[in-house]
């Protein structure tokens, strides 16, 4: 298995990781293990990225009680159910061979998984025939617990090509997004944290955050380096919202060897839907960096 394509293998030169990013490149396989099995079935949240059928690259958000995610055999992940009405990846997941990525985070214990694969539709919904699964650390997540199941929701609310005040407010006060993103390797789906004020709003339809130190993989800043479609999820973790924006991005390379991304807004999708899960207040990583003063405010 290629664990990594000429996007990722650049940026890792460029870092001059690429000796680290072989070691951890490791982890990555094509089978789900029993612990990767079993922690599975105790996620209520579900992360999925694809392409929708204009080519616009998306994340979206699936809930649904523990066990509707669960791997079905060692190569094979089933979902029951689907995105809910209005999604914009709705179609794709009910299309056979879509290429999606993956990520299960529990924000209970800190934990996270991703599998990489390709869709299968199926009578309750749809599985994921695995072709790369793996773990990542703790680092940067926010501890939350769950608190209640809300039933009833507006679905989709707001629909435009660039960010309102509200939104832009959404934008400036969340410590977790999910970004998904694609190569020729395939598409991936992967989550971005940080104090409240690291992703900052320039414009109504341009965002920047920094790329804080990771797993040196680069898959995400690898794939932006091959194909700029990306697609951000912020949730609203209190209200159980979500806010949906599809875009293309860039990596921009300081001279001090940091490392931010530009992405440029176009497309949004603002929801409140039925079914969704409200958390608790987070309680901050400890690897989470302090932001300058002009970035908002390091306490919440």
């Amino acid at each position: 298995m290629d664990r990594y394509h000429q996007g990722s293998l650049a940026v890792q030169e460029r870092v001059g990781v690429r000796a680290l990013a072989d070691h951890v490149g490791r982890s990555i396989g094509t089978g789900i293990k029993d612990v990767a099995a079993a922690f599975l079935e105790l996620q209520p949240h579900l992360v999925v990225g694809a392409a929708d059928g204009a080519g616009r690259l998306w994340a979206s958000l699936l809930t649904g009680p523990p066990g509707f995610v669960r791997a079905t055999g060692p190569h094979r992940m089933a979902v029951r159910g689907g995105p809910p009405a209005g999604d914009p990846l709705a179609e794709a997941l009910a299309t056979e061979g879509t290429r999606v990525g993956t990520i299960a985070l529990d924000p209970r214990t800190r934990r996270r998984m991703r599998l990489n694969g390709t869709v299968e539709v199926t009578a309750g919904g749809f599985a994921v025939a695995a072709e790369r699964v793996f773990a990542n650390c703790p680092k940067y997540l926010q501890r939350r617990q769950p608190l209640e199941v809300i039933t009833e929701g507006a679905g989709v609310v707001r629909l435009g090509g660039a960010l309102t005040p509200g939104q832009e407010r959404a934008v400036r006060a969340a410590d977790t997004f999910f970004v998904a993103t694609t190569a020729e390797g395939g598409t991936d789906a992967s989550h971005r944290g940080g104090m409240p004020g690291f992703v900052e709003v320039l414009s109504p339809v341009e965002l920047s955050w920094p790329d804080y130190p990771g797993n040196a993989m680069f898959l995400t800043l690898g794939n932006l380096a091959a194909d700029p479609r990306a697609g951000l999820l912020f949730p609203d973790w209190e209200s159980g919202a979500v806010l949906q924006l599809s875009g293309r991005a860039r990596t921009e390379f300081g001279p001090d060897g940091s490392r931010s991304v530009r992405f440029r807004v176009e497309a949004v999708v603002e929801a409140l839907h039925p079914g969704r899960l409200r958390w608790s207040a987070p309680e901050y990583s400890p690897a989470n960096p302090a932001l300058p003063h002009h970035r908002g405010s390091t306490t919440r």
